[in-house]
């Protein structure tokens, strides 16, 4: 039988997960660089485990200065075909309340400086991935099922608004985002859907809410202070998330993977992909670049 794993990239307030079996520090190097920090793996309900602190113990990395490639190769590295994002977020919707959470099945994209981080191709091999559903859906529906047997107020899809950062949304940005539908609004998660994709791992979000943005007439405006005071009042809820998504990957029949998504995605002629590329690429998708 295919061995379960499942990696979790944990965000704000989020920076080590407890209760692992066999418990191990990686300090890992990718081709692209060092991730955030050194990842914990082990195991959970016999799933095999990696965590890493998205922006890295102590909280040092701002969203702009994120290594999403190596975050995301380091993944692949220790064998995770499974990952799940967890990241604090801004509700645009009424019916979104903190402390609740949302299992995103969209995003949109208003970042402007992530360009390089936000794909592992280009210089020496072009390639495009299918992103018309950015989630993967069987591992969508785990995620949801798990955090409402964890006891969280779940809501099922939505879409995520990925903004640059660091400094929360104008007040004109919140209302125009209210006009799009967005649901939720935050500053990380999509770069790590996308390269996940490309990396042929199966990814979803879990959106922890945790302020109204600036929008509410009669709500404060986001701060940190609010941000944290939400963060440290669900962090219990959110590790018992964590140990029922393993849970639930404990029992599926067989593991969910991405595997083959990117087969027909290259566009370079194998002649012209250059050997850095090859050398970049090659954990990824090498058996697709002849």
């Amino acid at each position: 039988m295919t061995e379960k794993t499942l990696g979790i990239i944990g965000g704000s307030g989020l920076y080590d997960l407890p209760g692992l079996e066999g418990r191990e520090t990686v300090d890992l190097e990718t081709p692209f660089g060092k991730p955030s920090d050194v990842l914990v793996t082990g195991k959970l309900h016999g799933v095999r485990m990696a965590f890493l602190p998205r922006h890295g113990r102590g909280h040092r990395l701002s969203p702009s200065e994120l290594p999403f490639r190596a975050n995301v190769h380091a993944m692949k590295q220790l064998g995770m075909s499974t990952v799940v994002g967890i990241s604090a977020v801004g509700s645009m919707k009424i019916d979104l309340r903190p402390g609740e959470l949302v299992i995103v099945d969209q995003f949109i994209d208003r970042t402007r400086g992530r360009t390089e981080e936000s794909t592992f191709f280009g210089k020496g091999c072009v390639a495009h991935a299918h992103f018309a559903d950015p989630i993967w859906e069987p591992l969508r529906q785990l995620a949801l099922r798990a955090a409402r047997k964890a006891g969280a107020v779940a809501h099922d899809g939505g879409t995520y608004l990925c903004m640059e950062g660091p400094l929360f949304s104008t007040r004109a940005e919140s209302r125009l985002y209210r006009q799009w539908d967005v649901d939720v609004i935050g500053m990380t998660n999509l770069q790590e859907a996308k390269l996940a994709r490309e990396a042929e791992i199966a990814y979803s979000t879990i959106a922890l809410v945790t302020d109204y943005d600036c929008w509410h007439e009669v709500e404060g405006d986001v701060d940190v202070s609010a941000v944290l005071a939400v963060l440290k009042a669900n962090a219990d809820l959110a590790q018992r998330v964590v140990m029922e998504l393993a849970r639930a990957t404990s029992e599926l029949e067989e593991p969910i993977s991405a595997e083959g998504c990117m087969e027909h995605a290259v566009m370079t002629s194998p002649d012209a992909i250059t050997a850095d590329a090859r050398r970049r690429l090659d954990l990824l998708i090498g058996k697709y670049l002849g």
